[in-house]
């Protein structure tokens, strides 16, 4: 609960930023580290598992066990043929002994300590601990680094969204200014009638168009929302600037490398897979011999009446010494928990391998997007360059008779086109940068706040 009041704090904060400026990068991502459940699971399963370093330290300490009992008890006991000798009495053979209780009050209480000293289960049990701590702490940031992508990648999704419906939104009121020109110079006798029909048909297919492209943008609005918690009527979102690739980008070689060292999700699986030797290691027969360092004291006694009258048996024990526990035969169970054990050890190894791979294609991926990402910008940026001097052009072509109305509405498409074309392309290479530290182990707020840098303000 102490939590609520923090979240409502920075929600709060959050919102007054939002009313002020633009909400960037960094502030949907403090707002998504907050608000998401993805991120407070991942949490509290980081808390969880540090608790295991703490286990696996207990397991070599001694213990300590109390037990009570107290309750109604009978007992009878007859002895015959027995030798008996007292001083003062001298020896007598053939005596007879008999005791009866009926009814009486049983009472027996128990102090045992423990401390292991050669157990090969508790030590493979330990290392397990000690690597599930590892693989929470990993877990931890695999969805840090998973979270941030998320919100960078619903971020840039918004910003998409928002810029092909203004585009869109453009482009129709363009359309409606020729099909009105293209009515009136109907009317006046200038333009064929298929003028008209054309810019009507595509007036009508843009209007669709809004209509789907406004739909979009408040679905991605309110998958933004989710993530960060921040109300979408609130977002101000800024796009990608001009300058979104870096300047200097190191070696493929360099960054397979670290994703093959650093990757938390490969480290994840490696650490399933030691785990997993682990597991073996605890189902081995060689694991079963365990000696430990032993005390016990205990006192039984009961007291009550019986045949003879009142009677009571007390007995008091202390012990000290090494219990060593050889398992001889368990049925077949160990050896068949122990073929379970490799059978998944070899499936976890094989994961690693698979994960391995996965992560370098990723890599490559995301590398090979950032290295043609400078060129692609640049084409694209004169793709657009080249779209809009052509639609000033069809746009001349019109008006004095060298181009019809259809080629007018195709130049305000195309440039349209390309337009969204490079505003996908800054924000693909943002994401790629994001992507590429993420494989390498390196997305922290940093990088993150190097790719807001690279918004618009």
């Amino acid at each position: 609960m102490r939590a609520l009041p923090r979240r409502l704090a920075i929600a709060a904060l959050a919102l007054a930023a939002l009313s002020a400026q633009a909400t960037d990068l960094m502030q949907a991502w403090q707002a998504a580290r907050e608000h998401d459940p993805d991120a407070a699971i991942a949490l509290a399963g980081r808390q969880a598992g540090e608790t295991r370093r703490a286990q696996a330290a207990a397991l070599w300490r001694p213990t300590l066990a109390l037990n009570a009992t107290v309750g109604a008890m009978n007992a009878d006991t007859a002895m015959t043929g027995a030798r008996f000798s007292a001083p003062g009495f001298g020896q007598s053979d053939g005596v007879n002994f008999a005791t009866s209780i009926h009814g009486g009050t049983s009472t027996r209480w128990g102090l045992s300590a423990r401390q292991p000293l050669v157990s090969g289960d508790r030590q493979a049990q330990r290392r397990q601990l000690l690597i599930g701590a590892d693989a929470a702490d990993l877990e931890w940031q695999a969805s840090q680094q998973e979270l941030m992508l998320r919100t960078a990648q619903r971020y840039f999704d918004a910003v998409l969204a928002e810029r092909k419906l203004e585009l869109l939104q453009r482009q129709q009121l363009a359309v409606d200014q020729a099909l009105v020109e293209a009515r009136d110079r109907f009317a006046a006798g200038d333009k064929p009638i298929t003028d008209t029909h054309e810019a009507s048909a595509r007036a009508r297919a843009l209007q669709a168009q809004v209509l789907a492209a406004e739909s979009e943008l408040q679905l991605a609005r309110e998958q933004l929302s989710d993530v960060t918690g921040l109300p979408p009527a609130a977002l101000q979102l800024a796009p990608p600037a001009e300058a979104a690739a870096p300047a200097v980008l190191p070696p493929l070689e360099q960054w397979l490398e670290l994703a093959g060292r650093d990757s938390p999700q490969l480290r994840l699986q490696q650490a399933n897979a030691q785990s997993a030797a682990q597991e073996v290691a605890r189902r081995s027969a060689r694991a079963g011999v365990t000696l430990d360092l032993v005390a016990e004291a205990g006192r039984d006694r009961l007291a009550g009446s019986g045949d003879f009258g009142s009677a009571s048996n007390t007995a008091s024990q202390a012990m000290v010494g090494l219990q060593l526990t050889v398992p001889l035969s368990t049925g077949g169970m160990r050896s068949a928990r122990q073929d379970e054990a490799l059978r998944l050890q070899e499936k976890a190894d094989a994961e690693v391998e698979r994960t391995r791979q996965q992560v370098r294609q990723q890599t490559r991926a995301a590398w090979l997007g950032l290295q043609t990402g400078k060129a692609r910008l640049q084409a694209l940026a004169e793709s657009l360059t080249a779209s809009r001097a052509r639609l000033d052009a069809t746009q001349l072509g019109r008006q004095v008779g060298d181009r019809t109305t259809l080629d007018l509405l195709n130049a305000q498409n195309d440039a349209s086109g390309a337009e969204l074309a490079l505003v996908q392309a800054r924000a693909d290479v943002l994401l790629n940068r994001l992507r590429l530290a993420a494989l390498a182990g390196g997305l922290d707020e940093a990088r993150l706040q190097e790719v807001n840098a690279a918004l618009q303000r």
